[in-house]
């Protein structure tokens, strides 16, 4: 068994239920609340200082702020994909109290929830490589070796992405952890893709957007019954709908700024959901233009956890 690393069975069961599916065309969507863990206010929030932040947030007394793990479950017909995973179950008993990493079945339990297995899983996306997104891509079996989850899937991961996640800089080093990456140098199903537009299925896309990471990528779901967009690490909670509202993690700030600009006019003049990846209260929302401010604001939507919404 690798030096720290605990069993993915030795974590307790996370209880709150995912939100009601999303009907969308073909395409049925679940929020997947994997877990819960925390990172620095400060971090999160970049070069927003704290006196505006934490009027919105508040932070812990190590000035960290708690965030979720929100994925993706999609269905079309008969296949079922999955999008990020997650910060898995690995993590030793440091790293555990340094992120706060609130104890959960990770990914497989949620998937459990939903009735579901990692075997019935066709497809796993990735928007990238870092240890909150990636963690729940392998676990540790019980003769403690590090095997992936997801075996018979195929992986989709950008190859720029995959190319840095192996030689990382200095700075964002500490997000590429070796346990999360190399079980997945064999699979078989291991597609790295290229460009900045990779349709999947029919209207589902993977869109390379840089900002966060070089080649970060978000998923735009566009049907003729409606359409979603899953920000991932551009916008990760609601509080960063607005533009300059972007976390110190990002290598190329600017360019968080430009796709920003860009998708959150595309996603309210569509109409189209959004999903935000680390928000711990609203993992899901519609826009609204504030025309005063010229900004877009998060709008509640009623009934999401007690039935199945119809776009």
């Amino acid at each position: 068994m690798m030096k720290g690393l605990c069993r993915a069975d030795e974590v307790f069961r996370l209880a709150a239920l995912p939100p009601a599916p999303l009907i969308l065309g073909d395409y049925r969507v679940t929020i997947l609340p994997v877990g819960h863990f925390a990172l620095d206010g400060g971090a999160m929030f970049g070069v927003v200082p704290k006196t505006l932040w934490s009027k919105r947030v508040a932070a812990d007394e190590q000035n960290r702020i708690r965030l979720a793990q929100n994925c993706l479950l999609i269905e079309y017909g008969d296949q079922k994909l999955l999008l990020d995973s997650g910060v898995g179950g690995k993590f030793d008993e440091k790293y555990t109290a340094l992120y706060a990493v609130e104890p959960s079945g990770g990914i497989v339990e949620a998937l459990k929830r939903v009735n579901l297995t990692p075997e019935a899983i066709d497809t796993v996306m990735l928007t990238h490589l870092h240890f909150d997104h990636s963690g729940g891509l392998s676990a540790v079996d019980a003769s403690g070796v590090v095997v992936p989850t997801f075996e018979r899937a195929r992986h989709l991961i950008h190859q720029g992405e995959w190319a840095h996640a192996h030689a990382p800089n200095l700075r964002d080093k500490a997000s590429y952890l070796p346990q999360n990456l190399d079980p997945l140098r064999d699979l078989p199903g291991l597609e790295l893709l290229s460009g900045d537009k990779n349709e999947v299925l029919p209207g589902l896309w993977l869109i390379r957007t840089g900002g966060h990471t070089s080649d970060h990528q978000i998923l735009v779901l566009d049907t003729p019954q409606g359409g979603l967009i899953y920000w991932a690490d551009i916008i990760p909670t609601r509080h960063h709908l607005g533009v300059p509202w972007v976390m110190g993690y990002d290598l190329y700030p600017v360019e968080t700024m430009a796709v920003k600009v860009h998708w959150l006019k595309e996603a309210h003049d569509k109409g189209w959901f959004n999903v935000f990846e680390h928000d711990p209260d609203r993992a899901m929302a519609k826009l609204r233009l504030n025309e005063a401010r010229q900004t877009y604001e998060w709008v509640e939507q009623t009934g999401e956890l007690a039935e199945t919404i119809e776009a």
